[in-house]
């Protein structure tokens, strides 16, 4: 089932304001975000809720507007866990064993998933589809960054299988969290990208590519995405409509200001 919508806004008291899936907050077995880019401390193009420095940020600031972030959440995590994105389609599992060294050094990877409690994952995003993944059985999560590149591999369908495969989960009883990132308004592309969609999911990726006045395409990755998600038989899947490059007071955007700007997260973990 894919709903289109499903996400509401939670102010905090220190000032952040997130996005958040409703059927996942209202589940009490999980603690999720998605981060807008209101309530931190950075200036200028990272104003004010930024938590990357790779684009040159003061690492102070990140390091305060993520304390911000993480104090905001319900339940506090034991160990915070970190990707270090490069577009593939790599998802890796956290345990106790191996907590720490995500936290300390991020490995090459796109998802993380894990079926322990209190291990908050976390993956960087600003216009690439973040997807939440909540089993309602086993309490299993996963976090998801699905680039053009990403979406191409069917990343989406990777982390459903690393947490079949490792951790019993069986599909249908997933809860997916497709959250705000850039929508095909804004996401025009040349034929390399199409052609990626088109190899992916095969003659169903029309339903998603709207032709251009100037020859390029209009492209829409979440609804690319929640097509492999639900046909990988993921029981719910909810769209966030919020395009990041439209919505300049709530998100950075890679593809509206270029390598100067912030980055968003999505976190989920296991109460």
């Amino acid at each position: 089932m894919i709903v289109s919508g499903g996400f509401s806004y939670r102010p905090a008291e220190n000032g952040c304001l997130v996005a958040e899936c409703d059927a996942l907050a209202r589940h009490p077995r999980f603690t999720h975000a998605f981060s807008t880019r209101i309530g931190g401390v950075s200036e200028g193009p990272y104003a004010s809720m930024n938590l990357t420095t790779g684009s040159g940020d003061s690492p102070e600031a990140v390091r305060e507007n993520f304390a911000r972030l993480v104090a905001a959440l319900p339940h506090a995590p034991q160990a915070i866990c970190h990707t270090h994105q490069v577009h593939k389609d790599r998802v890796l599992t956290v345990s106790a064993a191996n907590a720490a060294d995500f936290a300390e050094n991020p490995p090459d990877c796109d998802g993380l998933a894990t079926a322990e409690r209190g291990h908050l994952l976390v993956g960087k995003f600003a216009d690439c589809v973040p997807i939440l993944l909540a089993d309602r059985r086993t309490g299993a999560v996963a976090v998801v960054h699905a680039g053009w590149r990403g979406t191409a591999m069917r990343i989406a369908e990777t982390g459903v299988e690393t947490m079949r495969d490792s951790f019993g989960t069986d599909p249908a009883d997933l809860i997916a969290a497709v959250g705000p990132s850039i929508g095909p308004c804004c996401f025009l592309t040349h034929a390399d990208v199409t052609d990626a969609m088109f190899a992916a999911v095969g003659d169903t990726a029309a339903a998603w590519i709207t032709p251009a006045d100037d020859g390029r395409s209009h492209v829409d990755l979440k609804g690319i995405n929640a097509a492999i998600l639900d046909a990988a038989g993921v029981g719910e899947i909810f769209v966030c409509p919020d395009c990041t490059c439209c919505l300049a007071e709530l998100y950075h955007s890679h593809r509206r200001t270029g390598p100067l700007r912030g980055s968003m997260v999505a976190m989920i973990q296991q109460n």
